[in-house]
């Protein structure tokens, strides 16, 4: 109940068309009640009577049948039209609000949470979502009023073998009601085996160049069968529990036809039926079976739409772990000081310490490295500054104001990130330099690809800056997607930099462009360097050597090596 009350909040502001379908629904119903009592009634009384009288009266009841379905069909198009539209809103508006809240998540639910999974949560139970809120309501509306008004018209016929009948839908309504659970289970089984699926589909594709560099397509077959298979196993067990349902289901309707042959029979042979009355009782027999019928095949609908929908709310229902605070204050006029004061942080799923009391700063326009070994938490210190997760202890600043109480968008608008694995979307060179100011004019984009080192480049590709640059950038080389990713953020503009490992994937002429659009870049701004390669960070201010979840050393390149510590082991080890 309390998934259905959530879900009929997305009716709101569709209750007119809502209502509007459930009214036209109801004409419907109605008109496929009233012909056999209509014909149950003229038996009885007109056509009894001589043809000139039956003549006469057969104009009027024709035309007033034919506006009868002439207004039923009109209620079908709107209910088949509009009905459909109010679906395909809901779903829009839904899908909608899940991806805003994808955007809002923190760092930390793409740690644990697999993207397929996601995808899947946002196309195909969304889809299911969808057709159930159409057609839930309505063909469960349509339903009962012909249950309900066959089931009158029934007693009303003949109320000695309505009795049987009651006794047999009551027990196709508690046998529906144990099945019911069983089915849900599968349905939600079936809905988390499918993002499997989508997950180790998206895995493999995303990474079909690897695959296919250690050939292996084989080890890639056996994990799609593999989740394929489990999808199928799911999809049996579904299978078998809604045969059980349907199965028994149509028992109980033939057992109806049954019930109503034989007893219908015995209340003749004893004259308290009319076999007139029995003919008609089979046609509405047939009218009452019709929508239970429906409501058999709409329980899975209903059970996969619901599933979905708990999977859709679980997702809403996540609190992003960063957010604005209620009193968040837009961060304007950065000179970019940045402090980091005894800093502690762990991840929150583990409670083992990253950073331990860290403290530095940078003044303004000043720049820092930092180096150490893998893990050391270098990465970790940068992800800090721009919220990507919080701190656990101490606070970072910029400008003397704690991150926490900034809004989060303007604090990242005024940090720019360029990192090792850099991300082109699908489109074209300008749509990605572009990404850094959307809106910003041709004239700006050239300018920004001019200061990366990358216009010339971008000039003589056969469509220039209109040139499609392939799914993740695929059509360049590292060192020009690197440069592309560069001038995104000379456009950007931003007052602190953090250069996460820019250069360490590169080969050494690429290297040598780079690290020339690097420094131009960071002029004038407040930069943090993270490098393995100590050659691209010799002219750093200050540079901090981070170990054990800290800062071990900290000085200038000359005041560094004649420690003869970390630093100097590092340096002589890439150098010697």
């Amino acid at each position: 109940m309390d998934t259905l009350k959530k879900f009929i909040r997305y009716y709101g502001p569709y209750k007119t068309v809502f209502f509007l379908d459930l009214v036209c629904a109801t004409l419907i119903s109605l008109a496929d009640l009233a012909y056999p009592q209509i014909l149950r009634t003229l038996t009885a009384t007109l056509f009894t009577r001589d043809s000139g009288t039956i003549l006469k009266a057969l104009l009027p009841i024709g035309a007033g049948l034919f506006v009868m379905y002439l207004v039923q069909s009109l209620c079908k198009y709107y209910v088949s039209y509009q009905g459909h539209m109010m679906g395909a809103n809901m779903e829009r508006d839904m899908r909608q609000k899940l991806f805003d809240h994808y955007e809002k998540l923190s760092f930390s639910y793409y740690d644990q949470n697999n993207s397929g999974q996601m995808m899947s949560k946002l196309v195909s139970d969304l889809f299911d979502i969808a057709e159930f809120a159409h057609h839930g309501p309505e063909n469960l509306f349509i339903s009962l009023i012909k249950v309900v008004g066959s089931f009158t018209f029934l007693f009303l016929i003949n109320w000695r073998l309505a009795i049987p009948m009651t006794v047999l839908v009551v027990c196709m309504f508690f046998f529906s009601l144990s099945q019911n659970q069983r089915m849900q289970a599968t349905f939600m089984d079936n809905r988390k085996k499918i993002g499997d699926v989508n997950a180790t589909l998206q895995d493999t594709l995303a990474g079909i160049r690897v695959v296919q560099s250690f050939a292996n397509e084989d080890v890639e077959r056996r994990k799609f069968y593999k989740s394929n298979q489990g999808f199928l196993l799911s999809k049996d067990a579904n299978y078998k529990c809604m045969g059980t349902f349907m199965g028994w289901n149509l028992f109980f309707q033939g057992m109806m036809y049954l019930v109503t042959l034989v007893f219908g029979g015995y209340l003749i042979a004893r004259g308290q039926m009319q076999a007139a009355d029995l003919a008609m009782y089979a046609l509405y027999i047939g009218i009452f079976i019709s929508p239970i019928q429906i409501l058999v095949e709409l329980t899975e609908m209903i059970q996969k739409g619901l599933s979905g929908f708990k999977r859709y709310t679980a997702v809403i229902e996540t609190e992003p772990d960063i957010e604005d605070s209620p009193d968040a204050v837009p961060l304007a006029d950065v000179k970019g000081e940045v402090s980091y004061n005894n800093v502690s942080f762990h991840y929150s799923d583990d409670d083992t310490p990253v950073l331990s009391n860290v403290s530095f700063t940078i003044p303004a326009g000043r720049s820092i490295a930092l180096v150490g070994p893998s893990g050391s938490g270098k990465t970790t210190i940068c992800s800090l500054l721009p919220r990507f997760y919080d701190v656990t202890g101490g606070q970072v600043t910029i400008d003397g104001k704690d991150v926490r109480t900034l809004t989060l968008q303007s604090l990242r608008r005024q940090i720019g990130l360029v990192q090792q694995d850099v991300y082109l979307f699908c489109g074209t060179v300008k749509e990605n330099i572009a990404y850094g100011k959307p809106g910003a004019s041709m004239e700006e984009i050239i300018d920004a690809a001019k200061k990366a080192n990358i216009h010339e480049f971008i000039q003589s590709l056969p469509d220039g800056y209109d040139t499609f640059v392939g799914e993740r950038g695929t059509r360049l080389s590292g060192g020009q997607k690197q440069r592309i990713s560069i001038a995104r953020v000379f456009l950007k503009n931003p007052p602190v930099l953090i250069l996460d490992e820019a250069t360490s994937a590169l080969d050494n002429e690429s290297e040598r462009w780079i690290q020339q659009s690097l420094e131009e870049l960071a002029k004038n701004r407040t930069t943090i360097t993270i490098a393995h390669r100590l050659s691209t960070i010799r002219n750093a201010d200050e540079i901090l050597v981070v170990a054990d979840n800290g800062i071990a050393e900290r000085g200038s390149h000359e005041e560094l090596l004649a420690k003869g510590g970390i630093y100097a082991h590092y340096y002589e080890m890439q150098f010697r």
